[in-house]
């Protein structure tokens, strides 16, 4: 068994290390939080004691295979939730707020579209097709601050242009507006109040290769130009690594591994990770690309041990018995894999 010049810490310093910010100051803390859902089959445990912490102005891009949890987590930070909750419990810190005890209304009047915003997979399923696109960007402002509306429609006309979207789509409906051009306008409707967190949900995933790239160009711009964090979900690793600082990877509705982008595209540590990233073909590298056997677990019944043990090439007897606590790497990753352990 490899310790992989790493050591298992004190429970506190793991603590320490899952809140850490590597931004100036915290602008995200999620702690423990549980998302599952009431199915005809029973109880499936989307997201599952997952923890991580955010700085401002940082981007951290949350990937991992369809059904990981990735969207339910999301779903789950910004109180996006379906009826059919069974589990809905953690702690989740908003720029310093206990969002998690504030009512539904006061969710919505404080945080959702004022201090954090979201961008959907499905922009058209986003825009009204009976409204112009500009009135539906600025209708944020006229309802959370009570701006006028012409007041309103001159801030969306500034946002369009930091997204690069001409002004006189404003006056077109979604319908009149290319799949690139609807994704601009989806997000500068969450630009449009300025908030501090945008969640964005497979922004690129219906669109060709050179309206995504556009599209990466722009979430560039905007990071660098305004003072906002962004979370990235995506299955698409290679054009996640333009935008994230870090990088969290999902298995089976748990967060296994946190590191920075640095390390975590060039030197992952979980196994899960390590496939992940040998799937990635890469243009200045010749490198044998490999694939991950098997399927993951049933979330509805979960393994006991470790999630990943059944597909793990390094598996031992200690991974189906119990499951893996975070370890802390040399470069401040963490890890949840029983490699890393001490002994």
């Amino acid at each position: 068994m490899s310790d992989h010049n790493t050591s298992e810490r004190a429970p506190a310093a793991q603590a320490e290390a899952l809140e850490r910010s590597l931004g100036d100051g915290t602008l995200l803390r999620v702690k423990d939080l549980c998302l599952h859902f009431r199915t005809t089959r029973g109880v499936l445990q989307a997201v599952d004691g997952v923890s991580f912490s955010m700085g401002r102005r940082r981007s951290i891009a949350i990937i991992g295979e369809s059904g990981c949890g990735k969207t339910s987590l999301a779903r789950a930070v910004l109180r996006l939730l379906p009826r059919n909750v069974y589990k809905y419990t953690g702690e989740v810190y908003l720029d310093g707020t206990d969002v998690m005890k504030l009512s539904d209304e006061g969710f919505r009047q404080k945080v959702r579209w004022v201090k954090a915003s979201m961008v959907s997979q499905a922009a058209m399923n986003a825009l009204n097709p009976v409204l112009k696109v500009g009135y539906q960007v600025a209708e944020p402002l006229m309802v959370h601050h009570r701006m006028a509306k012409q007041e309103a429609l001159g801030r969306a006309r500034e946002v369009f242009r930091i997204v690069g979207v001409p002004e006189d789509f404003l006056h077109r409906y979604a319908f009149e507006l290319s799949g690139g051009m609807r994704q601009r306008a989806i997000l500068a409707m969450a630009l449009i109040t300025n908030p501090q967190l945008i969640v964005l949900d497979e922004p690129t995933s219906a669109l060709d290769m050179l309206t995504q790239a556009n599209i990466f160009n722009a979430l560039k711009d905007i990071k660098n130009q305004l003072e906002v964090g962004f979370i990235l979900i995506t299955h698409d690793i290679s054009t996640s690594s333009d935008l994230a600082d870090e990088v969290i990877v999902m298995y089976a509705g748990q967060l296994v591994e946190h590191s920075l982008s640095t390390t975590a595209y060039r030197a992952p540590l979980h196994p899960y990770a390590r496939g992940l990233m040998s799937s990635v073909p890469t243009l200045r590298e010749d490198k044998k690309l490999e694939f991950i056997p098997g399927q993951p677990p049933s979330l509805i019944n979960p393994p006991t041990g470790c999630r990943f043990a059944a597909r793990c090439p390094q598996r031992f007897e200690r991974c189906d018995q119990e499951p893996p606590t975070f370890t802390v790497g040399e470069h401040g990753e963490l890890v949840k894999c029983w490699l890393y352990a001490k002994g």
